[in-house]
C-alpha cells in the first residue's frame, strides 16, 4: 500500500522557522531564510511567494522557486495543516489484507485527485483495530472519513457520525447518521445462481461469509434465486469466510460427503481455497464441480484460477464515496444517502453444465 498517508508538495501556508526541513541527517535544516538569502529576496516575501498570495512579480516567485529547488527545501505539510482551518483530506479506513479494499482505495485516490482532495489512509489488521485506525485519522484531522467494509456496531458508527461526516462502503448499513455506497450484493449473488442454474446446476451450495460485511445480502440473494427456481430442497449453506483457508476448511464438508455440482463462494479468495482443495482430491473443476467467486479481484483473473466471479465496480463505488465525502466536507449537503451499484457477472472457466 506504501505509506498510510498520501501528502500533496504543493506550495502553500507559512512556515516559521522552528519548521524548517531537514535536507540530510547530521546537516542542519533549511529554512526559509535560507531560501531568501539564495535568492536575494526578504523572508516575508519568500512567504508570500510559498502561500501563493498576490505580492510578487513573476520574476521574484521565478528567483525564490530557483533558489528552493537548489537548495532541496520541501515543504512541511503537516505544520501547513496544523495553521490551517481546512486540511482537504478525507480518511480512509481499511483492511489491510483484503484485496478488494485494496482496489477500492486505488480508486478512491483517482476519484479524490479529481476532486482536489487528498487521502489519509488506517490500516485495520489483526494487530490494529477499527478503532484504533479511526482515531489515528480524526487526530490527522480529516474533514470526513470513509470506512470500508466497517465491522463497527451501528451505534458506534452514529455517534463517530455525530463528530465527522462518515460514508460506509461495502456494507449494508440502515441509518440516518451516515452515508451508504455499496453493491447490490444480494442481486450479485442472484445472478450467480441463476447462471449455475441456467448451466443446469440443481445442488448448489452457497459457502457463505458468516457475519462478513455483505454476508447477509449475498445469503438472501442465494436463497431468494433457489426458491425462484423451486429448489429448496437443493438449499445448503456452509460457513466460510474471507480467504483462502476458510475456502479449504469448507472444502472438507462439501466434498465429504453427496457433493454438490456447483459452488457461490462468499469471495474470489474464499473461493480459490476451495478450488485448490477440490483439485488436490482429485475432483475436475469445472467439469465435476463448478465454482463461482466474488468481486473479480486478481486473484480471480489469474490463468491457473480463472474464476466465474461477480464484479463490483470498484470505480464507481469510489466516485460516489468521494463526491459524498467531499460534497459533507464542503457544507453543500445536510443528509446521508443510500447508493447502491448494480454488479454484474464476469464468465471465466471455472463454471460449465454438471457432467
Amino acid at each position: 500500500m506504501g505509506n498510510l498517508n498520501r501528502s500533496r508538495l504543493a506550495v502553500g501556508g507559512e512556515l516559521s522557522e522552528g519548521t524548517a526541513v531537514h535536507t540530510d541527517e547530521g546537516t542542519p535544516p533549511v529554512t526559509m531564510s535560507d531560501v531568501a538569502e539564495r535568492a536575494g529576496v526578504s523572508r516575508a516575501l519568500v512567504s508570500i511567494v510559498f502561500r501563493g498570495v498576490p505580492g510578487a512579480s513573476p520574476a521574484n516567485r521565478d528567483r525564490v522557486m530557483r533558489a528552493a529547488e537548489e537548495l532541496c527545501y520541501r515543504r512541511d505539510e503537516h505544520a501547513r495543516l496544523l495553521r490551517s482551518t481546512r486540511t482537504r483530506t478525507i480518511g480512509v479506513v481499511f483492511g489491510l489484507h483484503h484485496e478488494f479494499h485494496a482496489q477500492l482505495v486505488e480508486s478512491l485516490y483517482r476519484a479524490a485527485d479529481t476532486a482536489d482532495y487528498d487521502l489519509a489512509l488506517g490500516a485495520v489488521s489483526p494487530a490494529r483495530g477499527e478503532q484504533r485506525a479511526v482515531q489515528s485519522l480524526i487526530d490527522h484531522r480529516c474533514e470526513a472519513l470513509i470506512l470500508i467494509g466497517s465491522v463497527m456496531p451501528r451505534r458506534d458508527i452514529e455517534e463517530l457520525a455525530a463528530r465527522r461526516p462518515v460514508v460506509t462502503m461495502a456494507r449494508a448499513l440502515r441509518s440516518p447518521a451516515a452515508d451508504v455506497v455499496r453493491t447490490d450484493d444480494a442481486t450479485g449473488a442472484r445472478l450467480a445462481v441463476e447462471h449455475l442454474i441456467g448451466l443446469g446446476h440443481r445442488r448448489i451450495v452457497h459457502v457463505h461469509g458468516d457475519r462478513s460485511p455483505g454476508a447477509a445480502e449475498r445469503r438472501k440473494g442465494y436463497n431468494h434465486a433457489m426458491r425462484t427456481a423451486k429448489l429448496e430442497s437443493e438449499m445448503r449453506l456452509i460457513r466460510g469466510g474471507l480467504t483462502e483457508e476458510d475456502g479449504e476448511r469448507a472444502a472438507e464438508q462439501i466434498l465429504s460427503e453427496d457433493p454438490p455440482t456447483a459452488v457461490l463462494a462468499f469471495n474470489d479468495h474464499c473461493a480459490a481455497g476451495l478450488q485448490a482443495a477440490a483439485r488436490k482430491r482429485g475432483v475436475q473443476v469445472p467439469d465435476q464441480l463448478s465454482i463461482v467467486g466474488y468481486d473479480d479481484s486478481h486473484i480471480a483473473g489469474l490463468s491457473s484460477v480463472a474464476l466465474t466471479t461477480v464484479a463490483q465496480d470498484a470505480r464507481v463505488l469510489a466516485h460516489h464515496a468521494i463526491d459524498r465525502a467531499t460534497a459533507w466536507a464542503d457544507r453543500t449537503i445536510d443528509r446521508a444517502t443510500e447508493i447502491v451499484v448494480p454488479p454484474h457477472l464476469v464468465h471465466r472457466r471455472s463454471c460449465a453444465p454438471p457432467s
